[in-house]
């Protein structure tokens, strides 16, 4: 009962409906485009991030944070693909194939499960059933997480679940 009443008063804060997040390019629960597929042991996308849109964030938005995971891969704990935070409260959404020159003024790209600060696209192994790529828009009470440029992913979900006022989430899939 509290959760909903939570969430009620989170969209009602919002000036409009729930916290959301929508993509021309990334469909809930329908396969990734072969743009948003990496390139690399052996899969051949485009490994170009989706533009992604956001609304209804709740008042009190201090910034946002985009995150890719992979729930499914076999490493126990899943697998982070893009992390970006500290993005400012006036941005409304990311453009497609964001490079760190393109990102919003202040926005900082955290190294992915690849060891790379950016965006790196859905790659699972070989015959493995599909798996899915959950794109969360995080609305932030704090200014910035206060963390470097680089940081592990597991360090800034931390981050990120502490501070969230909202999430927004869209959950793809893919397989080969």
């Amino acid at each position: 009962m509290h959760a909903m009443l939570l969430a009620l008063s989170l969209a009602a804060s919002s000036g409009g409906g729930a916290f959301q997040v929508t993509s021309p390019e990334v469909q809930d629960q329908k396969p990734l485009r072969e743009a948003q597929v990496y390139h690399g042991y052996g899969c051949k996308g485009g490994n170009a991030s989706p533009a992604l849109r956001w609304r209804f964030a709740p008042a009190g938005t201090k910034s946002f944070a985009v995150t890719v995971f992979d729930p499914d891969a076999p490493t126990g704990h899943g697998f982070w693909h893009w992390i970006v935070y500290d993005i400012p409260p006036s941005a409304e959404g990311l453009p497609a194939g964001v490079r760190a020159d393109t990102l919003p003024a202040g926005a900082v790209q955290g190294r992915n499960d690849f060891g790379m600060s950016e965006y790196s696209g859905a790659c699972p192994p070989p015959g493995d059933r599909p798996h899915r790529y959950v794109f969360t828009v995080y609305a932030l009470r704090s200014e910035r997480l206060g963390l470097s440029a680089g940081a592990a992913a597991q360090e800034i979900e931390a981050r990120l679940e502490g501070n969230a006022l909202a999430k927004a989430t869209l959950t793809a899939t893919y397989g080969r």
